[in-house]
This record gives C-alpha cells, structure tokens and sequence, in this order.
C-alpha cells in the first residue's frame, strides 16, 4: 500500500534555525510520538528507530534503519523494517527542503510510504489516515518549537529536483 504526501509550513525561525532543528534527528524523533527510541549507528548518516504505534487491530513494534542524505538546506531520510510479530514491513523516503519565507522558512516535506503485509489488508483508507495524522502531529512539533504560522498542504517541489 503505496502513500504520497507533499506538505509545507510556514515559520517564524529563520532558515539557519530550522535547518539546525531538522538536522538534529533526535530532536525530529521526539516530535513524533511513534518513535520509541534513536540509536547512532553512523551519525550523521545512518541510524536505528524504535517505531511503535497500533494500526486497527495489529500493535506495531518495528526497528527501522534510517539512512540520511544531506544537501544544501535539503534532506532525503530513507527508513526500512520489519515487525515480525505481525508479518510487516515498513518503507519510507522523506525529503526535507528548508527556504526562506519572508521573515521567516518554509519547510516542505515531501514523499512517500509502503506498508506491507498483515497490517496492509486495513486498507489504503485506515493507512492513509494515520499517515496524515502522523505528519500532522510533525507538523505541530515544529510549529510549536520553531514558530509555525500555519500548514498548508500545497504541493512542494522535490527538495532534490
């Protein structure tokens, strides 16, 4: 079950300060509540998370690699794994562009997910929803942190483009 996203928001802080929140993987992990847990494996490239969340029935516990591609005020995260418990997998590209917005940054993200498996019979509809709900709850951490004015889901270009 393939999901594409393309979201901006506008803040306050100025591009050097959001470029050094979103490069802080630790400091992102802890705007989303699904993320149990970052290990440095070979910062600031590749790390491990903890991801934990329940779908319908199922109860997800996966760790997922995370490899971080970075660029001038852009960034590709890539994240893979597995529960075994409830025979699925999970995969994801985010792309992160950081522009100056007036007084202010635009922050676009970018991409898309795959889950696969037992949890992926919930459907395109229940996937989806908690998608969007997830990075809503990304978009209100970094509001919060770094003086959000307001989502959008405008489209966004590719960061890398």
């Amino acid at each position: 079950m393939l999901q594409e996203f393309a979201k901006t928001i506008h803040l306050a802080a100025s591009p050097d300060a959001v470029w050094d929140a979103v490069n802080d993987v630790h400091r992102v992990a802890s705007w989303l509540s699904i993320v149990r847990e970052v290990r440095d494996v070979e910062p600031p490239r590749r790390y491990v998370a903890l991801l934990e969340d329940r779908l319908g029935p199922f109860a997800m516990r996966a760790d997922l690699d995370l490899a971080v591609e970075r660029g001038a005020r852009w960034m590709r995260v890539s994240a893979a794994g597995e529960d075994r418990q409830v025979a699925s997998r999970i995969a994801a590209t985010i792309e992160l562009g950081v522009e100056p917005d007036g007084a202010g940054t635009s922050l676009g993200v970018t991409g898309r997910y795959e889950v696969t498996g037992r949890v992926a019979t919930l459907g395109a509809g229940a996937i989806r929803k908690k998608g969007d709900r997830i990075l809503q709850e990304f978009f209100a951490s970094a509001g919060k942190e770094l003086g959000g004015r307001g989502p959008s889901v405008e489209p966004v270009q590719s960061p890398s483009s």
